[in-house]
Formats: structure tokens, sequence, C-alpha cells
């Protein structure tokens, strides 16, 4: 049962810890944690940042894939 959870996020999230991570060199482990203790901390604040940081990141990935697509033409 945990293990379809954990899938479920990893196949669905938005990938905001993994490209900050890569981005800055940093485990996405630590990264994860960062998010979690701090929305404990700061009342929720750092998950709205992370699904308004999951939104830019699909419009970017959506413009890439257009951007190639016309680009192949």
């Amino acid at each position: 049962m945990i293990q379809r959870i954990l899938t479920f996020f990893e196949r669905y999230s938005f990938g905001v810890c993994t490209y900050l991570g890569e981005r800055f060199n940093i485990s996405i482990g630590k990264i994860r944690l960062f998010f979690i203790y701090s929305s404990f901390l700061a009342v929720g604040f750092p998950l709205v940042f992370y699904f308004c940081a999951g939104i830019v990141l699909d419009i970017r990935n959506y413009v890439k894939r257009i951007h190639t697509r016309f680009t192949d033409l």
C-alpha cells in the first residue's frame, strides 16, 4: 500500500525537488525534507510555492515541446 502511494507521488508529482536538486547540485532528499519541515513551520506556505513552481515548470516544458516541434519542420 505504501509503495503504491510513493509510486503515485513519484509519477504524478511536478518534479520541483528534482529540478532544484539538479540545478543547485543538492541532494533531492534534503530538498524534500526542507519542504516538509518548512511547511510545518510556515503553515503551508512552502506548499503554495511548490505548486506554483510545479505549474511554471509544466508550462516551461510545454513551451519547449512546442518550440522543438516547430523547429523540426
